[in-house]
């Protein structure tokens, strides 16, 4: 009898043991593996010091951020969002940029973030921009701005596409509807500069693609549907973008796309050919829609470094 109970104990431990092996093991394969690394420390392109060196404006600035969830932060550690990022560097974080923040060069800055989270361009052109306050002829206005995003993602394939929600369309669509997305690109850039009687630059970002080139977004941890067009769909949307910077003398753009082609879902694929081997990291929050602290980091660095090319080459004499 004792050896009988022995024996089922002993079999009981095996099927214990076994389960927790095949435990462990898919959650090796299924969370671990599949959670591409995102890696530490700075990243994004180096943004040069010397541009920093002097005042750029000495009078009344004003930082508005207006657009999606990534002007607004979303996913960013306390801190961390691009927006704040600009204002004032984390010297102990990024010590490559000290110094380096546009609460330098503007001693008389202060911000206003606008920028709402979910929204797409339809809710900036028809209810934020004329929401923004009004300022006055002594006052200098550096929007940032991001857009058009959320137009490509939502409403995630769970309705029938439209237009300000894509997702799922097919390129035909999306052609009929991107002269409207111009029109309400350009409502925005006239709508926010009637705003600064005093002037005001204007920065624009593009969108960026999580699948690095390949536009396989339905394999990505969000329940999303394929979209065999989707790629063909976000260079539309990046054209308009790219057009209407073109069009104005004080729009500015602020190419992220490229900035981020090999940190998303491919970021470990050797065989990409965007694969940054010197940064093979992924920088998307969770949700795929935002970046990680490390892509705010590299937005940054991407704005400030438009930002030396316009103002910092149109700073005042001292």
């Amino acid at each position: 009898m004792a050896e009988q109970k022995t024996s089922h104990a002993e079999r009981y431990m095996v099927a214990i043991g076994l389960a927790v092996l095949v435990a462990l093991g898919w959650y090796y394969y299924a969370v671990v593996r599949a959670t591409p690394p995102v890696g530490s420390g700075p990243a994004g392109p180096a943004v040069p010091a010397e541009p920093f060196e002097q005042v750029w404006h000495g009078g009344e600035v004003v930082l508005l951020g207006l657009g999606d969830s990534i002007t607004r932060g979303f996913g960013a550690s306390p801190g961390c969002s691009y927006f704040e990022r600009l204002q004032h560097n984390d010297d102990a974080a990024c010590p490559d940029l000290r110094g380096r923040d546009l609460a330098r060069v503007f001693p008389r800055l202060r911000s206003e973030n606008h920028a709402v989270n979910y929204s797409t361009s339809v809710d900036h052109v028809a209810r934020h921009v004329p929401a923004l306050p009004r300022f006055g002829p002594d006052v200098r206005g550096i929007v940032v701005i991001t857009t058009g995003g959320n137009d490509l993602i939502h409403p995630y394939g769970r309705k029938p596409p439209r237009d300000g929600e894509l997702y799922g369309c097919s390129l035909g669509q999306a052609r009929q509807w991107q002269g409207t997305f111009e029109r309400r690109l350009r409502g925005i850039v006239d709508g926010v500069t009637a705003r600064f009687a005093g002037g005001c630059e204007i920065f624009l970002a593009n969108i960026y693609d999580p699948t690095d080139g390949v536009g396989d977004i339905e394999r990505s941890n969000l329940p999303l549907p394929p979209w065999p067009q989707g790629l063909e769909i976000l260079a539309l949307w990046n054209e308009s973008i790219a057009e209407v910077c073109d069009a104005y003398d004080h729009v500015h753009l602020v190419d992220i796309h490229a900035l981020f082609l090999g940190h998303g879902l491919h970021c470990r694929d050797e065989s990409n050919p965007h694969y940054r081997r010197e940064d093979p990291h992924y920088w998307y929050f969770e949700n795929l829609e935002d970046p990680n602290d490390r892509g705010y980091d590299a937005i940054r660095r991407a704005f400030l470094l438009e930002m030396v090319e316009v103002l910092g080459k149109r700073r005042e004499p001292q």
